[in-house]
């Protein structure tokens, strides 16, 4: 990543309106993107979805002014889900998708999102072609004054998600006698979601639902479900859905309160998919901070786990090369390749719920496939150089590996979307787990300071 100026692991992403987030780098990536994806001789279309934060507006109109300025119709879907621009690029039959988000990053961060013609996140190939126009002189290859593309709202793309999103689930399929709690995370899919889940039977009660441009992610959706958890238990609920600003990750909530992550949800897709034969591979797809537990699961299951660098657009490379059709990440994002191209925490939701159903038993004992190996993941925060390269850490890392030796794994890596360093270690031993995340954390932030 550390070869591109702009593009990190999810598209493009910062402080609003400090560079790389400004109007100014916004209009430039959209007039680059369109100049990109102009094939043809025919009128080309562009969608644009946003998430619920303030600084969308600027963004959204700095992108309809590159893309106009580039010869390209826009589309402006408004707040949708980030797997709705993704499943619209392809309905509309439009060149290129655009969501504004920062995912599950607070309001004062935001990001730009970009899908090819057939809903699939951009290769790495065709970024660096964007990044190169972006700080070129792009002058001279703009749409002439009578070929400036065209902007226009489009009316009901919620509706169309949700009904692709119920369409995901068997015909006769209802959610009757199911008490559920969303929490919408003050985001984009605050309307989509509880119509969802209500369209199919659900009783549904809704928290996160509203949006002012600031609170969202705060302390709601799928990165602080404390209060989910509060609300399931509050009004005895069967399950809490928590979702993350753009919907595209989800974090479940049982009957008795305790937080479900997307390895669990993994584990009850494939095992379920297994038994009704849906898995076009012998296995799924997940990143290097899935639970070793997982993977044992998976190995009892007679299935295997291939392991990607984290980002749900690796998951999705490795499953589209290897044509299996689940995968996901520990966060959250899951993605069944069957119904779309990017995460969907509605549509995982979905198919957790269709095997609550069929299995007719309480969501704790359909989401407690595995036993998760004890886990410690810590953060830290640095802000010039790489402490990862002084010679205190490196003995830390090293000391750490040949203390857990093959009792279990050791992940460190640099956030893809902020000044951090994650360290993660598991094993059988939660202890040694714990010494050893403290020790590399303790040299990090000295060799940070």
């Amino acid at each position: 990543m550390s070869d591109r100026k702009y593009f990190g692991t999810d598209g493009i992403r910062g402080y609003a309106n400090k560079s790389p987030m400004t109007a100014e780098v916004a209009m430039k990536v959209a007039m680059a993107a369109g100049l990109t994806f102009k094939r043809g001789s025919h009128r080309h279309r562009v969608v644009i979805g946003k998430d619920t934060r303030l600084s969308g507006y600027m963004i959204e109109n700095a992108l309809v002014a590159g893309f106009t300025a580039a010869g390209m119709d826009v589309f402006q879907l408004g707040p949708v889900p980030t797997p709705a621009v993704a499943m619209l690029t392809r309905s509309l039959r439009a060149d290129i998708g655009v969501m504004i988000s920062a995912s599950h990053n607070a309001y004062h961060d935001n990001g730009i999102k970009l899908f090819g013609p057939d809903g699939f996140k951009l290769s790495d190939e065709i970024e660096r072609k964007i990044e190169a126009l972006i700080d070129a002189d792009m002058t001279d290859s703009l749409a002439h004054s009578d070929k400036i593309g065209r902007a226009s709202r489009v009316d009901g793309a919620d509706e169309r998600y949700i009904e692709f999103a119920k369409r995901t689930l068997p015909r006769a399929m209802t959610l009757d006698g199911l008490r559920v709690v969303v929490d919408c995370a003050n985001g984009a899919a605050y309307k989509c979601a509880p119509a969802a889940l209500w369209e199919l039977g659900a009783e549904v009660v809704t928290i996160g639902n509203q949006p002012n441009g600031v609170n969202i992610n705060a302390e709601c959706g799928s990165t602080h479900t404390a209060n989910l958890a509060r609300k399931v238990n509050e009004v005895r609920a069967d399950i809490g859905i928590a979702l993350d600003g753009d919907a595209d990750r989800v974090i479940i909530v049982d009957e008795k309160s305790n937080v479900v992550d997307g390895d669990q949800l993994m584990a009850v897709v494939a095992q379920n998919w297994k038994e009704r034969e849906r898995l076009s591979g012998p296995g799924i797809v997940a990143t290097i901070m899935s639970n070793l537990g997982l993977e044992r699961f998976l190995q009892d299951q007679k299935l295997s786990l291939a392991r990607t660098p984290v980002g749900d657009r690796y998951v999705v490379e490795r499953m589209r090369k290897d044509g299996w059709n689940v995968g996901g990440e520990q966060s959250g994002h899951i993605v069944l390749s069957d119904y779309a191209t990017t995460g969907d925490g509605l549509v995982a939701a979905l198919q957790l719920l269709c095997v609550v159903k069929t299995w007719d038993k309480p969501v704790s004992d359909v989401c407690r496939r595995f036993e998760p190996v004890p886990q410690v993941l810590k953060n830290v925060r640095y802000s010039s150089g790489d402490p990862l390269e002084t010679s205190t850490v490196k003995e830390a890392i090293a000391d750490a590996q040949s203390q857990l030796a093959n009792a279990g794994r050791l992940v460190i890596r640099k956030s893809g979307t902020e000044p951090l360093i994650r360290v993660m270690a598991e094993g059988d031993d939660s202890k040694l787990v714990e010494t050893v995340v403290n020790d590399i954390v303790g040299s990090l932030r000295k060799a940070a300071a």
